[in-house]
């Protein structure tokens, strides 16, 4: 299922006709998209702690990393995981071979409010993900989960703030997935760059 072009030098021909990039950037960009349908082959510990020391080097604010994973790839680590997504992430998600939960420590290492916990470990997510795609994997983050229910099964204290299940593995067949998810399993397409930059009117800031 996985392409033997290079993410980093092409252009996958998946994503070709539906991504195009207005400023240049690497391949790998337009190539990182988010599937739902998962092969049966096994991902080695060396991939997946690859692309867990990718997202180590993300940066942060004090370098205080508040970014944390607990990981499962063991059946019966699996299967806790499983327990706490929403049926509808779970249909597909009990595919992939590993699951990680993404989570942040809320306080820094001497105790105080660390207000820039949640975005300094979505910048590691954005790392881990870039990762993958370079080794040829995909991910898929999921939002739709228990979290109090994943809080009491792992036995995680307060003081960290669950964000997303991240699906790891390699692409299968889309004719795996219901009809609904078929139709769904393809690249997304971006707002054009300018949707997305505020011009500011504030007097003294505009020329």
């Amino acid at each position: 299922m996985n392409s033997i072009i290079n993410p980093t030098k092409q252009v996958q021909p998946e994503v070709q006709n539906l991504r195009k990039e207005e400023h240049p950037v690497s391949p790998v960009f337009l190539n990182r998209w988010s599937p739902r349908s998962y092969s049966d082959k096994a991902v080695s510990d060396e991939a997946l702690y690859s692309i867990l020391e990718a997202a180590r080097w993300a940066p942060s604010a004090f370098n205080d990393q508040p970014w944390r994973f607990i990981i499962a790839k063991t059946e019966k680590q699996l299967k806790i995981f499983h327990e706490f997504l929403h049926p509808f992430n779970r249909a597909w998600a009990e595919s992939a071979p590993i699951l990680l939960l993404i989570a942040s420590s809320k306080t820094t290492d001497t105790g105080d409010l660390n207000s820039a916990h949640a975005f300094d470990t979505g910048t590691s997510w954005g790392y881990l993900a870039i990762q993958a795609t370079i080794l040829g994997l995909s991910t898929h983050a999921i939002g739709g989960f228990d979290k109090e229910k994943a809080r009491r099964l792992l036995g995680i204290s307060d003081e960290y703030e669950l964000h997303v299940v991240v699906t790891v593995g390699y692409r299968g067949e889309k004719d795996t997935l219901v009809q609904s998810l078929q139709e769904r399993e393809h690249p997304s397409i971006r707002r054009p760059l300018h949707e997305s930059i505020l011009n500011c009117s504030s007097e003294g800031y505009t020329e």
